[in-house]
């Protein structure tokens, strides 16, 4: 009897593992997914869009602290998407990777609404993805809203490596270069 108690033990570890893998596979395709989401829709805006910031309030000399800034990248559009933006994954599908048996998480979807000029070969599109894709992208979006914002007010490169793996480490490093190669 002994021996089966050693064996449960080995198979909770090994599902506990499986489980936790599959997590960090979700939260980092959410990651990924929801900075390409931002990316393209920042880009999407014109350039010489602008939006008034500061205080409104006039000063005692007659003049008023309010600056110009470019739309696309202000507090308050990024926090627009923000709200918005999870429910764009339900034009993501998951796929295997072949080579490392990690989940990746593809759009399906072309920005236009046609699906029929993706390769949808080995990817599974189902609501039970997208809605478990979407509220991850959501918990992602609550807990990093700072975060967020802070990296998407400014132009930055790599932000899916700086944001997903190094600053929240919602993916490991090496898995995020399996990701960019699909």
């Amino acid at each position: 009897m002994k021996g089966w108690g050693w064996l449960a033990l080995l198979l909770g570890v090994l599902l506990g593992t499986a489980w936790a893998r599959r997590s960090q596979d979700l939260h980092c395709g959410a990651c990924r997914a929801l900075v390409d989401e931002l990316e393209w829709e920042i880009a999407r805006v014109d350039p010489k869009k602008t939006i008034q910031m500061g205080s409104f309030r006039i000063n005692p000399d007659g003049s008023q602290s309010v600056v110009e800034v470019p739309y696309a990248r202000s507090e308050a559009h990024l926090t627009e998407l923000l709200e918005e933006v999870c429910d764009r994954m339900k034009e993501y599908g998951e796929q295997i990777d072949p080579s490392t048996h990690r989940k990746n998480y593809v759009r399906v979807v072309s920005r236009n609404g046609e699906s029929s000029e993706l390769d949808l070969q080995g990817i599974r599109i189902d609501s039970d993805i997208s809605g478990t894709l979407k509220f991850a992208c959501e918990s992602i979006v609550e807990e990093y809203e700072d975060e967020l914002i802070e990296f998407f007010s400014r132009e930055a490169d790599n932000v899916k490596d700086k944001l997903c793996s190094k600053r929240t480490d919602l993916c490991d490093h090496a898995l995020h270069r399996s990701h960019d190669e699909l």
